[in-house]
């Protein structure tokens, strides 16, 4: 219970605690008094005091009012009026609201009773024939606890879709960080192969005499073989969790900005209009930034084909700055399925942004359409 749920709970209570006063004192509401009125008083009174702890104990709270309400009932009679039923039904929808199934129906039974004290005491009802008419009043009671059913079942979707998004986006996130360790080990293993081939021809060329020189080379080229029987070994779990294999040559060349144009025509033959603009002087980027500048693109050009309902065209935008690299892409669609960029690519996307310290920007764009901007320092590079 947080303090804005204890202060509603008060509120409601005090609300129907002066509606039960008016009504016992004054006569507001009532169709028929029966008993001392300050008898009538102190069951409104009592009623709605146990209001505050509704959501508390919510069968605790329902039982004590029937017990309070039969008792005063079976000694002075039944009144007619609402504040007889307005706290038992507000704790009625509370039981079913916030109870399991099971202990939201012994709500509903204790409801059912109290109601059926009610016309059994009431001295207008001269006949079993009129108290079981009477108990059409149990209408308010049904409605009430359906209706907290309902807001209870709904708030239960709710969460669970809340969690089902939670654990897709972590799941998201886990198998984008495997495709960056895979990906990441051909760059830096491609990278430590071409610096131990150059260490090993190196030492070859050293003469007899250099013996400290060849040392140091040669340690060089025992670390590099080392490291990369390291890295197959790490990596090879998240291979195999992929469906990938170690043997099989990747005859590909490296994923990298140098292949957009490749990656456009790809999508021009999907049947997606794509243009590429590149602004600034370009650069060699690092072997792992630029295959995260590619990926984000790719990313980019899969949603506007995936998602964007009858986009005219997509625009590819590469903007190199001083510091930072710049990356947009932009379509012209209706609408967009991941709104806000909260779609588990897009998920994935600012997990490899984050490697590098970027940022991310997934939105719509005022004048249609969808949006990716993505901002990479080129101090990692």
């Amino acid at each position: 219970m947080s303090r804005r749920n204890w202060a509603f709970d008060i509120a409601v209570a005090l609300c129907v605690g002066v509606l039960g006063q008016l009504e016992a004192w004054l006569g507001f509401g009532e169709t028929h008094r029966q008993g001392p009125l300050w008898a009538q008083a102190l069951l409104y009174a009592v009623t709605a005091v146990l209001l505050v702890a509704r959501r508390v104990r919510p069968l605790a709270v329902l039982a004590t009012m029937a017990v309070a309400s039969v008792v005063e009932f079976a000694v002075f009679g039944s009144p007619e009026g609402n504040a007889v039923a307005l706290a038992p039904v507000i704790a009625t929808y509370t039981a079913a609201r916030y109870l399991e199934r099971k202990q939201a129906l012994v709500g509903l039974g204790l409801g059912t009773l109290l109601v059926a004290g009610w016309t059994t005491f009431d001295p207008m009802n001269h006949n079993w024939t009129d108290r079981l008419s009477a108990m059409a009043w149990l209408a308010p009671t049904i409605i009430a606890w359906l209706l907290g059913t309902v807001a209870r079942v709904t708030s239960l979707n709710r969460d669970q879709r809340r969690t089902m998004a939670k654990q897709r986006a972590s799941r998201a996130v886990a198998e984008e960080r495997n495709r960056i360790a895979r990906e990441l080990h051909d760059v830096i293993g491609h990278s430590v192969s071409v610096m131990t081939v150059q260490a090993s021809a190196v030492r070859r060329r050293l003469q007899p005499d250099q013996a400290v020189e060849r040392q140091a080379l040669e340690t060089v080229e025992a670390t590099g073989r080392q490291a990369l029987a390291e890295m197959r070994r790490m990596v090879g779990v998240l291979r195999e969790g992929s469906g990938g294999s170690d043997d099989a040559p990747d005859l590909e060349p490296p994923a990298g900005l140098a292949q957009v144009g490749r990656l456009a025509e790809s999508f021009r033959s999907a049947g997606l209009p794509v243009s590429v603009t590149v602004n600034g002087a370009g650069r060699e980027l690092a072997p792992g930034l630029d295959l995260t500048a590619y990926r984000l693109v790719q990313e980019g050009l899969t949603n506007t084909l995936r998602h964007a309902r009858s986009p005219q065209r997509a625009e590819v935008s590469i903007s190199y700055g001083h510091r930072v690299i710049e990356l947009a892409v932009r379509d012209d669609g209706v609408d967009a399925a991941t709104p806000n960029g909260v779609g588990n690519g897009l998920t994935g996307m600012r997990e490899r942004v984050a490697v590098y310290g970027g940022s991310l920007v997934a939105r719509p764009r005022s004048e249609g359409g969808f949006e990716l901007v993505a901002t990479l320092p080129l101090e990692s590079a």
